[in-house]
């Protein structure tokens, strides 16, 4: 057997035992790249680390930290209230709003795992106040971040686009970037309706009165009836188990209401807890209002914005920055802060991420890519290659799999036998749409962002969700944009 197929098939196991067991995967996987690592790639512990996300785990810590701090001191609460005034109540319009935000971010130049880490903390904060989907609103963060990733403008566009010169293939910006914008919208229009949105709809506007507080009160006003609470305590039993699998219950209703319990893990069995208690039906003006403490943290986001979209600065990095600052200032809503970063799901993308390292520097991912792109026949090989930027790319860096899969089929595009734009455009839609899986750096941020929440439960959520879109989405866009040979 080769050392190849010996790696994958390790893979195999680790996630076979982490599903069947109480095995954090991040642990597993950090096993698996020691053995297979040392004795099958014959790597030392510089090779095997070599895989291992500096980066992200810094992303991951910062970021979560930063919002730590920000819940901690009511910064959240003070937003969430600002958006529900902004959209007029509506709350069925927020992860429309983070959609189109995250699109903008991107599209005018923001890495796309930067404007994730800066909207999904709120964007999940939302969610959990108002009994929306954690779901519905972190795929909708996710999927407005890749419409809009691929602008002439957009990092992802550039290096696509500069790979596609470099090769000398025929291509076309616009196209590209309005595939990506379309298949991104479609996809978050179907998860929007599949996750409750139109229930959403239904509830109306958040009821509100003269005060302030009474708009952030988490009520909704479901036409010209009186407040129902946004969760009303336990969700009924569902008796689809597809409806269980994504976290929808009866009647489009999140079941997110389940706390989590201190030793709950992403990736690890843990057993399940009583629904929490429905939210308090009205707010403080002191809830509301914007103290030094917040007023600081709101400066200390938009800094973050600035440096990173503006000076092109790490998020990670400057986010942990301005944490401490913060936390030097007022200790006493920092205190616990620390002990609120993911640290199950930074162990859990890491210890993937590493291992999955592992398989690139020994040779199976191009081993495998190479092995589709020796078919003979164009059509075949093009879907296989979609497939495999998807898989590849939900556990990976999806630049670095476009920039791997495209020389690959620059042979058989070169023939004339597949429009070169259209191959291009859905191998690219085919790698980035897979980022909502919870091992890719979009999926982890939102995984980490989600306040109250059963981590275990919503981990499998966006694992299912990945799964879905790994084996329905390379088809379609092999379907729509490789075979009518576009360009």
């Amino acid at each position: 057997m080769s050392p190849e197929l010996i790696s994958i098939l390790v893979l195999v196991v680790v996630f076979v035992i982490a599903t069947t067991r109480s095995v954090n995967m991040g642990a597993l996987a950090f096993a698996a790249a020691f053995a297979v690592g040392g004795l099958v790639a014959d790597l030392d512990a510089d090779g095997i680390f070599a895989g291992f996300p500096g980066d992200l785990f810094v992303v991951l810590v910062g970021v979560t930290y930063l919002f730590a701090i920000a819940r901690a001191n009511g910064t959240t609460d003070w937003l969430v209230h600002a958006a529900v005034r902004l959209v007029r109540g509506r709350v069925a319009l927020i992860p429309w709003v983070m959609f189109a935000l995250t699109g903008a971010l991107t599209a005018i130049g923001a890495v796309s795992p930067a404007a994730v880490a800066i909207v999904a903390p709120i964007a999940l904060s939302f969610a959990a106040r108002y009994g929306i989907s954690p779901l519905l609103m972190g795929a909708m963060v996710v999927h407005g971040a890749q419409a809009g990733g691929f602008s002439p403008i957009s990092i992802y566009g550039s290096i696509v686009n500069g790979i596609v010169e470099r090769e000398n293939l025929p291509g076309n910006e616009v196209v590209l970037f309005l595939a990506s914008l379309a298949a991104n919208l479609v996809i978050a229009a179907v998860v929007f309706v599949v996750c409750g949105g139109l229930k959403l709809w239904a509830r109306g506007a958040v009821a509100e009165s003269g005060s302030d507080s009474d708009s952030d009160s988490g009520n909704a006003a479901p036409g010209a009836g009186g407040p129902v609470p946004a969760a009303a305590g336990p969700v009924p039993a569902v008796g689809s188990r597809a409806a269980a699998a994504v976290g929808v219950g009866e009647g489009g209703t999140p079941r997110s209401g389940e706390a989590e319990s201190p030793g709950a893990a992403a990736g690890t069995a843990q057993p399940r807890t009583h629904p929490a208690p429905a939210a308090p039906t009205t707010r403080s003006p002191e809830e509301t209002r914007l103290t030094p403490a917040r007023t600081a943290t709101l400066t200390s986001l938009l800094a973050l914005v600035v440096a990173v979209l503006v000076f092109d600065l790490d998020a990670g990095l400057t986010a942990i920055t301005l944490a401490v600052l913060l936390s030097t200032a007022w200790p006493e809503d920092s205190r616990k802060a620390t002990g609120q970063i993911a640290w199950p799901t930074v162990l859990l993308i890491c210890g993937v991420l590493t291992y999955v390292g592992v398989l690139d520097e020994m040779g199976t991912i191009t081993w495998a890519g190479e092995g589709v792109g020796g078919i003979g026949v164009p059509l075949l090989a093009a879907v296989l290659l979609c497939y495999i930027g998807a898989l590849v790319s939900a556990f990976a860096s999806s630049v670095g799999i476009m920039g791997a899969l495209i020389p690959l089929a620059v042979p058989f595009l070169e023939r004339g036998e597949i429009g070169a734009i259209g191959m291009i455009a859905a191998l690219a839609v085919s790698a980035t749409v897979v980022d909502v899986s919870p091992f890719s750096t979009n999926g982890a941020l939102v995984l980490a962002a989600a306040p109250d929440v059963d981590r275990e439960r919503f981990f499998r959520q966006l694992m299912v969700y990945g799964g879905i879109v790994v084996a329905v989405v390379p088809a379609a866009a092999w379907l729509v944009m490789a075979v009518p040979g576009w360009g």
